[in-house]
């Protein structure tokens, strides 16, 4: 994508939320950052800022001192943005501390001034299973500069249908290219119903996310095969690229398997 020669007045807002706020731990900022009523919607639930958000991220600064954010993607078209970033730190461990790198993608609205709300998902099953097994995921390497290189780009909503129809129709994987939390494998939950939360597009980048229920078909690292069958509801937030022909030609998306995880262990 061509640099621009100034920055993107929501770009600009997302530098200062990875930068001056997450990578430097900074919370005094949510009133310049956030509004009153931000709300965090992420694992199936809402975390408004000035509460459970706000202890989260506290409780989260406090457990990695050294968290940081990676930026590999951002997808604007004016009026909304979306991120796909990689979260990365050391957390406590029985031997002193260990590594994760886990993927993210994050959905966000603003009201020209500040951040009114954000659908996100985090792949914590991967930092739960690098953590218990002390070996960390590389970090995928970072947008050189996605601050200046990033410029809005007119929603194609035909695009839309089509993301929005794959996901549907459990066809995602028939992109060309295909990234699914850690690995390449279908979604943990059959999409039996779809609940589409968000969704918007930059071009033929289409930015989703939405709440899918049907039966476990595996892949949570914890879970037993015994738990294939199961209802079960999962969180998707996923980056799709919708070819001139119609056809799927690249997805990243980010799931909140880890919930899916709990929930059937709780059940079981």
């Amino acid at each position: 994508m061509p640099a621009s020669d100034r920055m993107h007045p929501f770009v600009a807002l997302m530098r200062r939320y990875c930068i001056d706020y997450t990578n430097s731990h900074d919370q005094s900022l949510y009133p310049e950052l956030f509004t009153d009523d931000y709300v965090v919607r992420i694992n199936g639930v809402g975390l408004p800022q000035a509460t459970a958000y706000a202890q989260a991220v506290a409780d989260l600064f406090a457990e990695a001192p050294g968290l940081g954010l990676t930026v590999h993607e951002l997808v604007l078209n004016g009026d909304r943005l979306c991120m796909r970033f990689s979260e990365h730190a050391a957390f406590p461990a029985p031997d002193g501390r260990r590594l994760a790198a886990w993927s993210g993608i994050g959905l966000y609205q603003w009201d020209g001034e500040r951040l009114t709300g954000n659908h996100v998902e985090q792949d914590f099953a991967s930092r739960r299973a690098q953590l218990a097994s002390g070996v960390p995921q590389p970090l995928e390497p970072p947008h050189l500069d996605p601050w200046m290189t990033t410029v809005p780009v007119a929603p194609v909503p035909e695009a839309e249908a089509v993301a929005r129809q794959a996901l549907v129709d459990d066809r995602l994987l028939d992109a060309a290219a295909v990234r699914v939390d850690d690995g390449a494998g279908p979604l943990a939950v059959a999409p039996e119903e779809v609940v589409v939360n968000d969704i918007f597009s930059a071009g033929r980048r289409v930015a989703i996310h939405a709440t899918c229920r049907g039966a476990y078909r595996g892949g949570v690292p914890g879970l037993d095969d015994d738990a294939r069958g199961r209802p079960a509801e999962l969180q998707v937030a996923a980056l799709v690229l919708v070819a001139d022909d119609g056809t799927l030609a690249d997805v990243r998306a980010v799931t909140s398997r880890d919930v899916v995880r709990s929930a059937l262990r709780r059940r079981r």
